[in-house]
């Protein structure tokens, strides 16, 4: 009987149906569709260790700047991946932003519709799991994706509805778009490049927003909100409302990444592990779901502009590390998205140089 359940909720092929809907629905079940191999399922225990965070009001005094540097090299280096506070954005545009993007997503489906979109190329486009025309197995959110810099040229393609949708997160993606530049200064410095390497092609580069849901699951063990990825660019900052971000370390192990009130999480990307000719890696994170609350992240992802390509720092490149990248850019990305499975390959895979 179960697994009459499961298959009568099967989308039918080209069908929209979203995480979301299936909420509303008050299934007590997940869909065969959204099932895992128990391989890919999430574990019940994860490492509890004390995860980096950076204060950033600490870059303003000369004697204690360098030991931020130092400890964001380690975080870069060690686990391309810390939490910032004290970094300039009020909590209350943070909150506004999450507010705004949770009246989106409880929206009636047909009042999004008209910005679903299979094409990763669109500048706007809504969906549920990755692809929702493609994928085999399904994964349990929503999103909304916008481009965002610079913002004029971009805004009014966002949603019109609700109404504080592009003020509320027009005002965080502004923000958000300043300190990625700021935290930019201080990853290239601690990397022993000039802070203001690539400034201008860092000022205008391509802001993306991953605006994600993650609604209440009913079987919560079974699914993941989204698989093992990295991200695509030079860093991600994410906000985030409740817990369910996971990253993995060096050691293979899983960790939950706490909420921090007030704390933003950067992430690395595949760009910036070469940019930094693998001396920082990209961090390999997934989103768990759970059967009590609908969570919502919203990613600021940045890369150089679309077709600008990234390659290795010249003075990261010697004797001692050769290099070991190829170039790359967004656009390349999204044609690599656009014909392969994330969940079996890898981007940063097709970037590194064979030895």
């Amino acid at each position: 009987m179960v697994g009459k359940m499961r298959d009568s909720s099967a989308s039918p092929n080209g069908s929209f149906t979203s995480a979301m809907t299936l909420n509303e629905e008050r299934i007590t079940y997940v869909p065969r569709r959204y099932i895992l191999p128990p391989s890919l399922r999430p574990e019940r225990t994860l490492c509890d260790t004390c995860l980096p965070v950076v204060d950033l009001s600490f870059l303003q005094h000369p004697l204690l700047r360098p030991q931020i540097i130092q400890q964001v090299h380690l975080a870069c280096k060690e686990l391309g991946f810390f939490q910032v506070v004290n970094h300039g954005i009020p909590l209350s545009v943070m909150k506004d932003a999450i507010d705004a993007a949770s009246e989106f997503f409880d929206l009636p489906t047909e009042e999004k519709k008209h910005l679903l979109s299979s094409n990763v190329h669109e500048p706007i486009r809504y969906g549920t799991s990755l692809n929702h025309v493609k994928d085999k197995v399904h994964f349990w959110r929503d999103f909304l994706k916008h481009y965002a810099n610079p913002i004029s040229t971009w805004i009014d393609l966002w949603p019109s509805n609700p109404t504080c949708y592009k003020e509320k997160m027009g005002n965080y993606t502004k923000a958000a778009q300043k300190l990625q530049e700021e935290l930019m200064e201080v990853i290239f410095e601690s990397l022993g490049l000039n802070p203001s390497y690539l400034h201008e092609d860092i000022a205008e580069g391509s802001q993306v927003m991953a605006v994600n849901c993650y609604p209440a699951c009913p079987e919560p063990d079974l699914t993941l909100g989204l698989p093992p990825h990295t991200d695509y660019g030079m860093l991600s900052i994410i906000l985030q409302n409740h817990q369910g971000l996971q990253i993995m370390d060096r050691d293979e192990k899983w960790h939950a990444v706490p909420v921090i009130e007030g704390a933003l999480i950067v992430q690395l990307g595949d760009h910036m592990e070469v940019l930094s000719n693998g001396r920082y890696k990209s961090v390999l994170h997934r989103a768990a779901v759970n059967s009590e609350q609908k969570r919502i992240s919203i990613a600021s992802l940045h890369s150089l502009a679309l077709g600008k390509k990234v390659r290795p720092a010249p003075d990261l490149v010697n004797e001692q590390h050769i290099l070991s990248y190829n170039e790359g850019s967004f656009s390349d990305f999204l044609d690599f998205i656009s014909q392969e499975d994330i969940i079996k390959g890898k981007y940063i895979d097709k970037l590194k140089i064979k030895s």
